[in-house]
């Protein structure tokens, strides 16, 4: 099986604790035997056979993950997963090319479990407070925290519109370290 990129949500703050040992346990449990770990929050790639998937292999992989992390630590937390090939897509799909460059660690890519509609993205816009901005490309969104992430209420300001979704978020030096790490 082709390498995926698996994203914890909410892991390594508030007491949550996934410890890359943990991660790695989990991996080789489900059959992935080469996974590897980056940074301390939350990214694993994982390679290896992982027994039959289904047709939908992200959330295939992505339930494996959540029921795996819940058997195994009593932790229940969501895991965003992509293939190599739509890491690819979602990097060519930055908006702020400029940004990646001159400043790529105020351009976060969000990484959802569905799609956010259009709708909801106008609602979030109207929301923010700040300086920030925000673009969607399918289960990604974009973010622009043009003043730094330390001071930016954007997610308290999303949140209040209880549109939300399901996702976790690294900034753009992460995302191109998980490239690397899978061959891009």
């Amino acid at each position: 099986m082709s390498p995926h990129i698996a994203l914890l949500r909410a892991v390594n703050v508030g007491g949550r604790k996934v410890l890359k040992d943990d991660l790695l346990g989990l991996a080789q449990d489900l059959g992935f035997d080469d996974a590897k770990t980056l940074l301390a929050s939350g990214n694993l790639v994982l390679w290896g056979k992982g027994g039959p998937l289904k047709s939908n292999v992200d959330a295939d992989i992505e339930a494996r993950l959540e029921d795996g992390l819940e058997k195994r630590m009593g932790l229940r937390t969501d895991f965003m997963v992509r293939s190599p090939a739509e890491l690819k897509t979602i990097i060519a799909d930055n908006p702020w090319p400029d940004l990646a460059t001159e400043r790529p660690g105020h351009l976060v890519v969000n990484f959802l479990k569905h799609p956010v509609p259009a709708a909801d993205v106008e609602v979030l816009r109207a929301a923010i407070t700040g300086r920030e901005r925000v673009e969607a490309h399918g289960r990604e969104l974009y973010v622009d925290f043009i003043d730094g992430i330390g001071e930016s209420m954007l997610d308290r300001d999303w949140k209040k519109t209880k549109r939300a979704p399901v996702g976790t978020a690294r900034n753009w030096n992460t995302v191109l370290k998980l490239a690397a790490m899978v061959g891009l």
